[in-house]
């Protein structure tokens, strides 16, 4: 099985339960990888990465919370295909992702036709520091609204040379310099509320079968989702929605 370069949690998930069954729609955004393909399963994309004759089960993506207003989006809400990326600040194949999302963004988010949603994947046992970027640009988010999230995340992302490269101390500066006021901003880094809202996102990527980051999950079109993992490159990206947009 071929994955794109990943922080990683967990090992490899050895002892999922595998199936050679294809669907349509698998083929359609096959070649979205260099050397696998997406799988999909009783309707609904097929959670992991393989080879054409390994496939993951897909029913841990049936628990993923359904995108509502209270998620950070970039983008239009009604864009036909979705990707819900969960991230770890200091992870740097995240980083490399992030810089692959805005390029997807760049390509696809002014016609409508593509919507990022930014979700917390902090590894704590490998990055100190990605749980309290995420708590910071969850309260970036919470004081300054949407857009002000994503500066704070672009921002956080520029920054840090990966692997807790970031000093914490930035973290208010980043704040003030978008215009927050930093003792409000501080004040609410010790907000319980913030913290169970970044385990929350934590605690979701777990239960859909995130076991390193970045973990990525397309949405198509007809609602179908499929799990990604690692830094998937832009041509690779760029072929699969190409290929599900035309198929919708």
């Amino acid at each position: 099985m071929w994955l794109s370069p990943q922080c990683a949690k967990f090992s490899a998930m050895e002892n999922t339960p595998k199936t050679n069954a294809l669907v349509p729609i698998a083929i359609i955004i096959a070649g979205i990888l260099v050397a696998g393909a997406i799988y999909f399963k009783g309707g609904a994309l097929g959670g992991q990465i393989g080879t054409v004759n390994e496939a993951f089960n897909p029913d841990p993506l049936k628990n993923m919370s359904e995108i509502t207003e209270t998620d950070w989006f970039r983008g239009d809400p009604k864009a036909p295909i979705k990707i819900v990326e969960y991230s770890d600040f200091e992870c740097p194949f995240c980083k490399r992702f992030h810089e692959t999302m805005n390029q997807i963004f760049d390509e696809y988010g002014a016609s409508g036709k593509v919507a990022w949603v930014y979700r917390h994947f902090p590894l704590d046992q490998l990055h100190k520091k990605a749980r309290p970027e995420a708590e910071a640009a969850e309260c970036a988010g919470k004081l300054g609204g949407n857009n002000i999230f994503w500066q704070f995340a672009d921002k956080v992302f520029e920054t840090t040379i990966s692997n807790d490269g970031l000093d914490l101390s930035l973290l208010p500066k980043f704040a003030e310099e978008l215009g927050l006021d930093r003792a409000a901003f501080e004040q609410c880094l010790q907000s319980e509320e913030i913290k169970s809202l970044v385990n929350a996102d934590y605690q979701e990527a777990i239960e859909i079968g995130g076991r390193g980051t970045p973990y990525p999950i397309i949405i198509a079109p007809n609602g179908e989702k499929a799990a990604l993992e690692g830094a998937v490159p832009f041509e690779d990206m760029k072929r699969g929605i190409d290929s599900l947009l035309a198929n919708q």
